[in-house]
């Protein structure tokens, strides 16, 4: 499959900076959005990106300016071998646009959807014949967090899932495979359910907003950030493994699980922890806190370079 030439729809956050990532590795892009300053916003957000991609040895052969804007979505799939698609999440705007794009496509490019929120097969309506199209959703953003679910199911091609993990896996993304469809695919899912106990813990009480962050990212989110908990338990319990520590410790998950906190995002909890945000923030702007995370995430990313063997 050739893949020199990708196409991006949408050049929201997620548009750009898959653009800057495809630039990086050296692909040629044409990105389409029917925003009136989407070129102006897509090329100041590739500009602010580069410096990062640089610093993670992504940019040796790519060049910032290998784009080009086309007015419509047949027109930038035209001759692209990978296209990842990224425009609102709402059912009718994505399916008008794979009805739009089907037509012009290279018969061998794979489509990929960056959707949260919607399932394959939900997408699927928008195709006369949705065989070369694939989940691939990202994390935000994408230039910078390595994690894409990638999914196809009984009416997908096998190659084009597999030629979609091979082309993430070349501009230096972390693949996994969803084996079937679930909402919120696996890794929102995850955040999910320690944001509702985060929450719970709040609410109830037991510690602010601060530091229950203050617990995460301090704590386990270190270990997260090198090996996912199934195995981390598993070292946890010496020479026995995962058995022993299960003997061990499985009346007391046993116990944690029945009390885990049931919550929703009413406005009143919202309000909660919107108080507890602003106090974190201690003034600092959205923006200066962005900063922050991207340069820790960074950090962390150039200090792992070479000792995974994953992905």
């Amino acid at each position: 499959m050739d893949f020199s030439h990708t196409a991006c729809l949408g050049g929201g956050v997620i548009g750009a900076s898959w653009a800057a990532l495809f630039l990086a590795s050296g692909r040629s892009v044409t990105l389409y959005d029917p925003a009136p300053d989407a070129e102006r916003a897509v090329r100041d957000y590739i500009a602010t990106a580069w410096p990062t991609l640089t610093e993670l040895g992504l940019t040796t052969e790519g060049r910032p300016d290998a784009i080009t804007f086309a007015q419509s979505a047949a027109e930038a799939v035209a001759g692209a071998g990978f296209v990842q698609e990224n425009v609102p999440e709402r059912l009718p705007i994505k399916q008008a646009i794979f009805a739009e794009i089907e037509p012009a496509l290279d018969p061998a490019a794979i489509v990929a959807s960056s959707a949260s929120g919607l399932t394959l097969g939900q997408m699927q309506g928008g195709w006369r014949d949705p065989a070369r199209f694939v989940l691939g959703h990202p994390f935000n953003p994408p230039h910078l967090i390595p994690l894409v679910e990638v999914m196809g199911n009984a009416r997908t091609a096998p190659e084009a899932v597999t030629g979609a993990e091979a082309f993430y896996r070349a501009v230096g993304k972390v693949t996994i495979r969803l084996n079937k469809e679930k909402n919120g695919h696996v890794a929102n899912r995850l955040q999910a359910a320690l944001w509702r106990e985060a929450i719970s813990l709040v609410v109830e009480g037991v510690a602010s907003v601060e530091d229950v962050d203050k617990a995460v990212w301090a704590g386990p989110g270190l270990r997260w950030a090198a090996m996912g908990p199934t195995m981390l338990f598993n070292l946890g319990a010496g020479a026995g493994g995962l058995r022993a520590f299960c003997d061990h410790f499985s009346d007391t998950f046993n116990g944690w699980w029945d009390d885990l906190g049931q919550v929703q995002l009413t406005p009143e909890v919202a309000e909660i922890l919107i108080r507890g945000v602003n106090d974190e923030a201690r003034g600092d702007s959205p923006a200066a806190l962005s900063a922050r995370r991207d340069a820790l995430i960074l950090a962390m990313q150039k200090a792992t370079a070479g000792l995974r063997q994953d992905g």
